[in-house]
């Protein structure tokens, strides 16, 4: 869902924002490993993000997840 939102034609549902400590509650981790697989994804080219703007997921990471 996160790699298609934004795009046109596609239905959006609106996400709540999720910081990186949030999501290192929800998935059972530290924030530090949140925050180190998020870099890793974006040197990869599979993510974009700065500080305090929207994160872009591409459908590349997507298409990994999924075939692993």
């Amino acid at each position: 869902m996160l790699a298609h939102f934004g795009k046109e034609g596609v239905h959006e549902t609106p996400i709540p924002k999720v910081n990186q400590e949030m999501l290192a509650e929800m998935i059972g981790t530290t924030r530090s490993r949140v925050s180190f697989f998020m870099n890793r994804f974006r040197k990869l080219g599979f993510i974009d993000y700065h500080a305090g703007a929207a994160l872009q997921v591409h459908s590349s990471l997507l298409n990994i997840v999924l075939r692993d």
